[in-house]
């Protein structure tokens, strides 16, 4: 295991303004490698609609979506943008687009309506035909098996602080990976599970909306046994070719000053946003100090002997999801907000055992979320994890930004801020491929406008523009920016 990154390595990066995108200045045409995969990314419950077709029942983002209060403008996923029904024009939309690889996530659901038992063929069928469609127009699909959409009878049983949902989810891996592990060679486990865990238990932000801190722990500690117990499942269904990962929306952290005080605080964040998933994941333990800070909260009984070598199962590749730093500060008794990158506001924290830390708007130009972008915190993190762990591939599994898109009275739709954000984003992927990383694709959240979770449909952050109406789908600018970067493999000189 290499040395643990450090609280001063955490906090190495300036904040000055100059460099917050220093990439998008570059003086020439930054060639990626040959078989990089040029991607973009949805999940089911944002895009597909069709809710009570072919079998499908609840999961908790029907029923969380469906309370009172919980969505803006009490928006569902109901209908999305009918993805399930216009996968085929989907598809080809991608094809036009010039795209390598898509992204996408299976509905629970539609395979296992109770998260238990034998799988629906309807259900299976459907993404059968969606993985066929892609092979036929030479696209390679990435599929995710879980991307926030726990059964509701689950949920009802428990949910993810119940073990038993771990075991549940091990069977319904077997099951997709058994369906579709003849045609489909990417797979990732668990997506962003720090949101299922710190946003659906701790702060309530997220499905299924529950306030406990211990929970939110247990939660953890289940998502983490069920990637172990899921990964093992997945290579006995499957041909030893394929390859399984996780998607992590790990956070790069930093302090308001170098301060003990400061510095320590970002330790404990850090355990609590990343070290608590990659920990066990990468190194079979959990980090340092992570009990004794969370030790009021629960005394990790639910970790049970042997859990820690079912997590800690080969990866072939981990995920990266980056969006925006974070800024901390020690702060004696002040509520611990909302995570940096958004996500929803809440009088509840998704920080167990951190009320004395206090986080802090990071300098710079925002999006529409309100999130500062920051290309370098890219570039920091993908190093992190190639220092980490060296000789692992990694993919950047989403980064994007939401704008105010609007057609013109033509019906294009110009982004230019959004090409902005990908030239420089890209660019500090090209920097840590230059600076030793092994990365081997990059996928644009998202492929089109959809439900954006809490947020319901008013934050827009596709390159493609869905008009929600009538569904119709227009390419933006920066899809056919994309798309030329993708033709190529380079990213030309930014033109602001």
């Amino acid at each position: 295991m290499p040395e643990p990154i450090t609280p001063e390595s955490l906090t190495s990066a300036s904040l000055a303004p100059e460099s917050l995108a220093p990439e998008a200045i570059s003086t020439g045409p930054l060639a990626f490698p040959a078989d990089f995969l040029w991607g973009a990314a949805t999940s089911a419950y944002q895009i597909e609609g069709a809710v009570r077709e072919d079998g499908r029942t609840p999961s908790i983002w029907d029923t969380f979506s469906h309370t009172p209060g919980r969505t803006e403008g009490g928006d569902t996923g109901d209908v999305a943008v009918e993805h399930y029904h216009r996968y085929r024009d989907d598809v080809a939309l991608m094809a036009d687009l010039g795209l390598t690889s898509y992204r996408f996530s299976v509905a629970w659901t539609r395979v296992q309506p109770t998260g238990r038992g034998p799988a629906v063929q309807r259900g299976l069928d459907f993404y059968r035909r969606l993985v066929d469609e892609l092979l036929d127009r030479g696209i390679t699909p990435s599929l995710t098996l879980y991307h926030w959409d726990l059964p509701q009878e689950l949920e009802n049983a428990g949910g993810w602080p119940e073990r038993d949902t771990a075991y549940r989810f091990a069977e319904y891996a077997g099951i997709v990976g058994a369906a579709l592990g003849d045609r489909v060679q990417l797979w990732t486990t668990l997506n962003e599970p720090w949101c299922s865990a710190f946003l659906g238990y701790g702060s309530g932000v997220h499905a299924p909306g529950r306030t406990d801190p211990a929970a939110a722990l247990r939660a953890a500690h289940h998502l983490n046994l069920a990637h172990g117990l899921g990964a093992s499942a997945l290579r006995a269904a499957m041909p030893k070719r394929n390859r399984v990962g996780v998607s992590l929306n790990s956070s790069v952290i930093r302090a308001v000053s170098e301060s003990a005080e400061d510095l320590d605080a970002v330790r404990r964040i850090d355990n609590l946003a990343n070290g608590v998933f990659h920990g066990p994941l990468l190194h079979g333990a959990y980090p340092a100090g992570l009990f004794e800070q969370t030790a009021r909260v629960t005394d990790w009984g639910h970790v049970q002997e042997g859990d820690l070598r079912a997590i800690h199962q080969p990866l072939d590749f981990l995920g990266l999801n980056y969006y925006t730093p974070a800024l901390v500060s020690a702060a004696p008794s002040a509520p611990a907000g909302p995570r940096a990158d958004g996500h929803g506001a809440s009088d509840h924290s998704p920080w167990p055992g951190a009320g004395d830390i206090a986080f802090h708007q990071t300098p710079g130009e925002r999006t529409e979320m309100g999130w500062t972008i920051d290309p370098g915190g890219l570039h920091e993190l993908i190093m992190r994890y190639a220092r980490e762990v060296p000789g692992l591939p990694l993919y950047v599994t989403e980064n994007g930004a939401a704008y105010d898109d609007k057609p013109d009275p033509d019906g294009t739709v110009h982004d230019p801020e959004r090409i902005a954000y990908l030239h420089a984003h890209l660019a500090a992927v090209h920097r840590a491929v230059a600076d030793g990383a092994d990365v081997r694709g990059y996928y644009l959240w998202s492929l089109m406008d959809n439900f954006e979770w809490a947020y319901g449909y008013g934050k827009r952050f596709g390159a493609v523009y869905v008009d929600y109406e009538t569904q119709a789908r227009t390419p933006k600018s920066s899809a056919r920016w994309y798309a030329g970067v993708a033709a190529t493999g380079e990213l030309g000189e930014f033109q602001g």
